[in-house]
């Protein structure tokens, strides 16, 4: 294996899939706060505080009326099963408060109802989904970890 670069990797920016992006900005916004700092088509960048979110439209259905799939694979990308199949994870600075905020907008992912939970690799958390389905968990680091 050869040597890493030293080429300081920061932030990451998770993309999720979406089966219509114009309804997914509408309920991040409503939902989870987030503003749109760009939406164009089949592709949106959402902003809440430092956390940045892309979501790109999961809109191809050809993979439904396709035959052949053997000398014709679905292949385009964006086809409209992978809406709601994504996930990621956002570090936040009072998980608690932000549990609070989003526990009356109907966004809690069943495992979470009951509040922020501490996990056995060191932070206290909790799991929410988005319009289609796509997961994300909110978390702080624990003090002691």
């Amino acid at each position: 294996m050869s040597p890493r670069a030293s080429a300081g990797l920061h932030k990451t920016i998770p993309a999720l899939p979406v089966c219509d992006v114009g309804a997914a900005v509408a309920h991040y916004h409503e939902h989870f706060g987030f503003a749109a700092r760009h939406h164009e088509g089949d592709f949106a960048v959402l902003v809440r505080d430092d956390a940045v979110l892309h979501l790109w439209g999961a809109t191809d259905e050809d993979w439904r009326t396709r035959e052949g799939l053997v000398t014709r694979p679905i292949c385009s990308g964006a086809e409209s099963f992978l809406a709601g199949t994504a996930s990621c994870r956002i570090e936040v600075a009072d998980v608690d408060a932000l549990f609070l905020e989003l526990q009356g907008e109907g966004v809690l992912h069943k495992v979470s109802r009951s509040g922020v939970k501490a996990t056995d690799f060191g932070t206290r958390e909790f799991a929410t989904v988005d319009l289609d389905g796509n997961l994300l968990a909110f978390f702080r680091w624990q003090e002691n970890s």
